[in-house]
């Protein structure tokens, strides 16, 4: 596996992280911000995935560029 496979797989991750739906998949399951607030447990392994997603749906601008710039690349260079 090389390099530009690694950062493929992890772009898919984080688009797949980031589409996500909070109302529909996560507030049903108990895996919201603001739950983990009430809770207290932000440290938690369960808290640092649901800030993980937080984050991954916050930054979709750039990783909208980013998908960009990885298919004009697969399209120029194969």
């Amino acid at each position: 596996m090389g390099f530009w496979t690694l950062m493929k797989g992890l772009l898919l991750f984080a688009n797949a992280l980031a589409i996500l739906n909070e109302d529909r998949f996560l507030s049903p399951r108990g895996w919201t911000l603001a739950e983990l607030h009430q809770t207290g447990r932000k440290n938690s392994p369960k808290g640092q995935i649901v800030g993980l997603i937080n984050a991954c749906q916050y930054m979709r601008l750039p990783l909208m560029l980013i998908n960009v710039a990885v298919i004009v690349v697969k399209v120029f260079f194969g």
